[in-house]
């Protein structure tokens, strides 16, 4: 990976759309710090639009995509979107599935959490879960001591063999019947909502995460950026990102807003 300081001036001129990770990504230690959240202020002012792409849960997503300074949120891993209109003051939601095929899938995550949390001592619940339309979390480090990897790997075994798909963020496993990733959604939401072909129009977006839920983004688009504390999953990682910041979670996503806005200049 080549630091963000070798990102040519002329493809950071290009970039209309930044997509990007929540969690060790925008936040710092758990928090959405000043600089970060600034940060996403400066780029839509710079008529960069700033779409979060997140495993978080739709209750957050629902505030983030009303509250925060973004275009739009993709939530769960790929599971929805939500836009929030302003000329009509109006939320947009799009979701994979029917709400019947969600509430089913829930009952059955619910007998799958009982299993994993049984079988993997140290793991829970994501406190957030309750929040959740259409994903299981599994906490193996936020709200509880660090699992090992190969506690963390058992998780993803025990998803898998129940004929989920797995991902692991920074924090939590996620798990969900169904074959959408952060990517698919990503599709949908750029040429619903932003009027985007991306499969034309990729280079003119750019991606930053921290973690192997990541990889399908890190894969698809060109300019792909992880801020400095995705060195803690790299050997994780099938494919990596083009650059990285000098700057961990917050305070590197701010470091690349800055250089993406200097470009205007």
């Amino acid at each position: 990976m080549k630091t963000i300081s070798d990102f040519p001036v002329s493809d950071l001129q290009s970039i209309k759309v930044v997509f990007t990770d929540i969690d060790d990504t925008l936040t710092t230690d758990g928090r959405l710090t000043a600089d970060a959240y600034s940060a996403m202020e400066a780029l839509r002012a710079h008529q960069i639009k700033v779409v979060p792409i997140t495993g978080r849960p739709a209750g957050w997503c629902d505030q983030i995509a009303r509250m925060w300074p973004v275009d739009g949120v993709v939530g769960e891993n790929g599971a929805f979107y939500f836009y929030y209109d302003e000329r009509v003051k109006r939320m947009i939601r799009h979701y994979v599935d029917s709400n019947s095929v969600r509430e089913a899938n829930r009952l059955k995550l619910k007998t799958l959490g009982d299993k994993i949390i049984s079988t993997v001592q140290g793991c829970a619940i994501s406190a957030d879960q309750l929040y959740r339309e259409a994903d299981l979390a599994i906490d193996f480090c936020e709200d509880v001591p660090a699992l090992p990897d190969s506690d963390v790997n058992r998780i993803v075994d025990l998803f898998e063999q129940a004929g989920a798909s797995a991902k692991i963020s920074s924090i939590h496993v996620n798990g969900w019947f169904g074959s959408y990733d952060k990517l698919s959604m990503t599709r949908i939401f750029a040429q619903d909502c932003l009027d985007i072909n991306l499969d034309n129009n990729k280079a003119d977006c750019l991606f930053a995460g921290d973690s192997p839920n990541d990889v399908p983004m890190f894969e698809f688009f060109p300019h792909s950026v992880g801020v400095a504390n995705i060195s803690n999953f790299i050997d994780r990682l099938s494919t990596k990102p083009a650059y990285i910041t000098p700057g961990k979670g917050g305070a590197g996503f701010a470091e690349l807003a800055s250089l993406l806005i200097d470009a205007r200049k």
